[in-house]
């Protein structure tokens, strides 16, 4: 079983491309930025900053080309729960900035769950039919690449309110909803742009 803690921002862009970015703070592989993209044609794109986040990710997911290059994530401003904040994320491929606002309901929500029960597969399993009912395309457990069983347990949520940026040198254009849901397993982000702090279970080889 591997845990990975941390935060994933998910948006969607008026060039048609959707950037589902990962920060993990703790994990197996130690702490690192990675990020997927599909653009607006359906191009799945994992960026990963070394071979074995590639691996585990590439094993786990599923995309069309991997690039294994740095990838840097600057956070400022407050927590979930706090003040509007910003991410600027960048490697040799993508450059983006994030401007978050303060927790959504569902944020506030899920802060009154006792973290450790959060982060427990069980109460996924349990939660799951209520995610997809109130989160169209959102799953917090699945079946990923080779019989790997995933987990995603939500500590917190706030809403994403701009994005800026360049993919392969190409101008992303403004905030647009996360549609259609990117491609690249069995649960997609929240159609409205937001940045979730999760813990990430893996069960499986």
């Amino acid at each position: 079983m591997s845990r990975f803690r941390g935060a994933i921002a998910g948006i969607g862009t008026t060039s048609g491309t959707r950037i589902v970015v990962g920060s993990w703070r703790e994990s197996p592989l130690g702490a690192f930025a990675d990020a997927m993209v599909e653009t607006a044609d359906g191009h799945r794109v994992l960026v990963a900053p070394r071979a074995e986040v590639a691996e585990f990710v590439g094993a786990t997911y599923v995309f069309d080309e991997v690039r294994i290059e740095p990838v840097d994530l600057v956070e400022a401003g407050a927590g979930t729960g706090g003040p509007a904040g910003s991410w600027r994320v960048l490697s040799a491929s993508l450059d983006l900035e994030l401007r978050t606002g303060r927790r959504t309901a569902l944020g506030l929500l899920l802060a009154l769950v006792p973290r450790r029960l959060a982060e427990s597969p069980a109460w996924c399993a349990v939660t799951d039919p209520v995610a997809r009912v109130v989160l169209p395309g959102v799953r917090t457990r699945g079946t990923a690449r080779g019989g790997r069983r995933e987990y995603y347990g939500a500590t917190g949520a706030r809403r994403i309110v701009a994005a800026a940026g360049t993919f392969d040198g190409r101008p992303l254009g403004g905030l647009a909803p996360v549609s259609p849901p990117p491609a690249f397993g069995f649960s997609s982000t929240p159609r409205t742009p937001s940045l979730t702090e999760v813990v990430t279970t893996v069960v499986g080889d």
